[in-house]
């Protein structure tokens, strides 16, 4: 029987994706016959539900054609690891439930749809999901670190979160953070002003087994943050912790950050993911179409991909965008409601240019475009300046060195200034509506 089972796997290894294979059917054993059904054993409950209800009919399939039409089988728990690990379940507040959005022991929820399932793999990612995925079920002894790099939506958060899922499932017992270095940041700062900071310090050095830090180069100039996460990398380090970074730069890209901390960060692997191509949006929206239960003819997805080629983001919008307002007018999703939706999306990167966006910027603020270019450090320049780079970052492909040049200014400092506003939106509801207002604008085509 066991040999039955092996041919099995064969067989499914064959139909099925193989990062799939790996996760969900390569850990699942042979384990006896009873009563003539063939027992499996997987190496926990979230396994043995994944494997089932993804991939029993295709089992029960090859099992028929292999031994019979009275072919059957089930798929247990590991008897070793229902023994030693339900009591870690238990006492754990982590839930492996595949349902839910998931709570890691300190920071932020990870989202219920960031699962290694879930992700599309492609030839501009492949190697940061093996990598991932790889780190993700220790595998590798020796990489215990992973610094994703790519610009916003390209899927660095999806496979941070799909790393704390894993482990979440896999490893119940093992305490999982999930915050930004933002987070991190903030939570310090409070730690010395309430006199809790040994309390800090012993939660991530001590508490701490996995490790996933996003937007780290929002550390950029804060020196005191930057030397205490140093300190804890080297402990977590040290200890043979796991750790994954995100950034939108390479660490040495990262201004005012300290040799050390660029250090930590290009301690691992360095992997960028790039912009989809064609067949991986495909792809991306089918997904996206049977995860949500959408109906969208093969020329409609065809065409979004086509049209819709910055990120995962903008695909994401133009579904959505398409199948709301099939719903909310009651007509038929077709090529002409497609070309509606997505006219504005594809075409206002092409249109907007970062001198619309000192012009308008100028307007709005009543300055001139030789002052928002200039070294005055005044508060009525400087700020409309932050905003005009941000948003030159935000609605154009050029880079930072560029828009840093366009503004009479370093690549350090336009990250700077990104990084101000990116801050202040989430703090400053007056800042808020201004950006929003120069969104709507841009994205409208009024200026």
């Amino acid at each position: 029987m066991e040999a039955i089972w092996n041919s099995i796997k064969i067989a499914v290894k064959m139909t099925i994706p193989e990062h799939s294979y790996r996760m969900w059917l390569e850990p699942v054993e042979f384990n006896r016959v009873e009563n003539g059904v063939m027992v499996l054993s997987a190496p926990n409950y979230f396994s043995q539900k994944r494997a089932q209800d993804n991939y029993g009919s295709l089992i029960l399939s090859e099992l028929k054609k292999i031994s019979g039409e009275n072919g059957r089988y089930i798929i247990e728990v590991s008897e070793r690891r229902r023994k030693t690990g339900l009591v870690k379940v238990q006492k754990s507040i982590q839930l492996p439930l595949p349902n839910e959005n998931i709570q890691p022991h300190y920071g932020r929820f990870l989202r219920k749809d960031f699962t290694f399932d879930h992700f599309v793999v492609g030839g501009n990612n492949e190697f940061a999901f093996t990598a991932s995925l790889s780190l993700a079920a220790k595998k590798n002894s020796q990489q215990n670190c992973l610094f994703l790099l790519s610009k916003t939506g390209m899927g660095k958060s999806h496979l941070s979160q799909a790393v704390g899922h894993h482990i979440i499932s896999q490893y119940p017992e093992e305490r999982v953070y999930y915050l930004t270095a933002e987070d991190f940041s903030n939570e310090m700062v409070q730690a010395y002003r309430t006199d809790s900071i040994d309390k800090f310090k012993g939660k991530y050095r001590k508490e701490c087994d996995i490790l996933l830090l996003e937007d780290v180069h929002s550390l950029s100039g804060k020196e005191r943050t930057q030397i205490e996460l140093a300190l804890t990398l080297d402990t977590l380090l040290d200890a043979d912790k796991k750790i994954i970074f995100s950034s939108c730069y390479l660490p040495g890209d990262i201004p005012k950050l300290n040799d050390k901390l660029k250090s930590r960060f290009s301690y691992g692997i360095i992997s960028s993911i790039e912009p989809p191509n064609f067949r991986t949006r495909v792809r991306i929206l089918q997904k996206k179409m049977l995860s949500n239960g959408y109906q969208v003819q093969e020329e409609v997805i065809n065409y979004l991909a086509s049209e819709l080629t910055e990120d995962v983001r903008q695909l994401e919008s133009g579904l959505i965008g398409v199948t709301a307002r099939s719903s909310l007018m009651g007509i038929p999703i077709n090529l002409e409601l497609a070309e509606n939706v997505v006219k504005n999306i594809a075409q206002r990167k092409k249109n907007i240019t970062i001198d619309i966006i000192k012009k308008l910027v100028c307007k709005h603020f009543n300055i001139s475009l030789i002052d928002l270019v200039s070294s005055s450090r005044k508060q009525t320049v400087m700020r409309p300046r932050q905003i005009a780079i941000y948003l030159s970052r935000r609605y154009t492909d050029s880079p930072l060195q560029t828009i840093g040049k366009c503004f009479n200014k370093y690549h350090a400092t336009a990250l700077h200034s990104i990084g101000v506003i990116e801050r202040g939106i989430k703090d400053n509801g007056s800042l808020k509506k201004q950006v929003e207002l120069f969104s709507q604008k841009l994205e409208s085509g009024n200026f």
